[in-house]
C-alpha cells in the first residue's frame, strides 16, 4: 500500500507542475523531452540496468508501444487542456481507469468480490461528482480528451504487462521504455526547431527536470504497487486514479484556492469510501 500512496503523491505533483508551466508559456514538447532525460539519468544511477541483457526475444512490441504512447499522450493532454479545459481533461484521464479494470476482468480473469464491485460503483459516482464543474469553454474538440481517455487506459494495461515480465528486471524494462520515449520526444523537438524555428529555453529544461523526477517516482512506485498486488490489478488501477482525484482536489482547494461546490465535496467523501471498500476487498 505504501508504493501506491507514493505513486499517487508523485502523480499529483506532476500535475501541479504542469499547471504552473502554463503560466510561464513553457513549451510542452521540450518539457516532456527533458523530463525523459532526467528520468533516464535517475533510472540509470538508481538501478544500474544491464542493457546487454536485453535481447531480441524481449517484449519489444510492448516496450515500443509504451515508449511511443507516453510522450504523445502527454502532448494530447496539453492540447486537451488548451481546447477543452482542465476539468474535462481531468475527467477523461481519470475515467480511463475503467479500461484497465475491464481488462482485469476480461484479460487477466480477475474475480470481483462484492466489496470491490461496491467500491468501483461508488468510485464511479465519486468521479462524476468531483468533476462536475462549470466551464466557459464552448469548443467541441472531443478528439483530445478522447485520446487522453484511451491513451492512459492502454498505458495502464501495458505497464501491467511489463510488471509481469520477469525474464528481465522491470527496472531494465523501464530504462528501455524511457529510451524509446526520449527518442520520440527528440524527434518532435527537432521538428519544432527545424520547421517552426522554435528555440530551446532554459525554463523548459528546469520544468522538464522537475517533471522527470516525479514522473520517475510515479512510474516506479506504480510498477512496484502492481507487483505487490499482482493477483488483483484492479486494486491498483482504481486506487491510483481515485486517490489522485482526491489528493488533487485537496491540493487545488488548499494551495490553488480553487472553488469546490457541495457536489464536489460529496464526491471527495464518496471517493474515500470507495478506496476503503477496494482496499478491504484486497484484505479479504
Amino acid at each position: 500500500m505504501l508504493f501506491l500512496i507514493l505513486s499517487i503523491l508523485c502523480s499529483v505533483t506532476v500535475g501541479v507542475i504542469f499547471k504552473i508551466t502554463r503560466k510561464y508559456n513553457a513549451d510542452p514538447v521540450q518539457i516532456i523531452t527533458f523530463n525523459y532525460v532526467m528520468a533516464l539519468i535517475l533510472c540509470y544511477f538508481t538501478f544500474s540496468p544491464d542493457i546487454t541483457a536485453v535481447h531480441s526475444d524481449a517484449p519489444w512490441n510492448i516496450y515500443i508501444a509504451v515508449g511511443v504512447l507516453l510522450p504523445i499522450v502527454f502532448l494530447f493532454l496539453f492540447s486537451s487542456i488548451k481546447h477543452m479545459g482542465i476539468v474535462k481533461t481531468d475527467a477523461a484521464q481519470r475515467l480511463s481507469l475503467f479500461i484497465p479494470i475491464i481488462a482485469a476482468w476480461l484479460i487477466f480473469k480477475e474475480e470481483f468480490n462484492s466489496y470491490k464491485v461496491i467500491g468501483l460503483i461508488i468510485g464511479f459516482i465519486a468521479l462524476l461528482f468531483i468533476l462536475k464543474k462549470q466551464t466557459g469553454n464552448d469548443q467541441n474538440k472531443w478528439i483530445y480528451p478522447f485520446v487522453v481517455f484511451l491513451g492512459f487506459g492502454i498505458i495502464d494495461i501495458l505497464f501491467k504487462q511489463i510488471a509481469l515480465y520477469t525474464v528481465l528486471p522491470y527496472t531494465t524494462s523501464l530504462f528501455v521504455v524511457f529510451d524509446i520515449a526520449l527518442a520520440v520526444s527528440l524527434v518532435l523537438v527537432i521538428y519544432d526547431v527545424v520547421q517552426k524555428k522554435t528555440k530551446l529555453d532554459l525554463k523548459n529544461v528546469l520544468f522538464g527536470a522537475l517533471v522527470g523526477i516525479f514522473n520517475f517516482g510515479n512510474i516506479l512506485f506504480y510498477l512496484k504497487a502492481h507487483k505487490a498486488f499482482s493477483e488483483n490489478p484492479s486494486t491498483v488501477f482504481a486506487g491510483m486514479n481515485i486517490g489522485v482525484i482526491v489528493l488533487g482536489s485537496l491540493v487545488g482547494l488548499l494551495f490553488f484556492k480553487e472553488k469546490l461546490s457541495k457536489i464536489n465535496f460529496i464526491g471527495i467523501f464518496l471517493a474515500l469510501i470507495a478506496i476503503v471498500f477496494i482496499v478491504f476487498s484486497q484484505l479479504n
